[in-house]
C-alpha cells in the first residue's frame, strides 16, 4: 500500500511540476487504454528518465503530431498556393540564375 501511495504522489508532483511549464494551461484528467507494447515503451522511457510520467510521455507525443499535422497543413497550402498560380515558361537553368540575381540583390549570396 505504501508503494502504491508513494507512486502516486510521485505522479502527482510530476504532473504540478510539469503544470508550471505550461504557463496557465490546465491539464484534464483522462482515462486510456493502451496496448502492452505502448505501456512497456512508456514505463522504458519513465525508467530512462527521459520523462518524468507517462503523462508528460504521451502529453509530448500529442504536441509532436500537432505540430507536424500543422507543418502538412502549411505544405499543402503552399503547394495548393503554387498549383494555382500557373505554370512558368522558365527552363531551370534561367530559373535558377533569376532565383541568384534576386539573392544577390536582396544581399543573400
Amino acid at each position: 500500500m505504501d508503494a502504491v501511495f508513494c507512486f502516486m504522489w510521485c505522479e502527482i508532483g510530476a504532473i504540478l511540476v510539469h503544470n508550471l511549464f505550461l504557463k496557465g494551461q490546465t491539464m484534464v484528467r483522462q482515462s486510456i487504454s493502451i496496448s502492452e507494447p505502448n505501456d512497456e515503451w512508456l514505463k522504458a522511457q519513465v525508467a530512462s528518465a527521459e520523462y518524468s510520467s507517462k503523462s508528460e510521455a504521451i502529453n509530448d507525443l500529442i504536441r509532436q503530431a500537432r505540430r507536424r499535422q500543422l507543418e502538412i497543413e502549411h505544405i499543402r497550402s503552399e503547394l495548393i498556393k503554387a498549383e494555382q498560380s500557373g505554370f512558368i515558361d522558365e527552363q531551370p537553368d534561367e530559373l535558377l540564375a533569376n532565383f541568384k540575381e534576386e539573392a544577390r540583390q536582396d544581399g543573400l549570396l
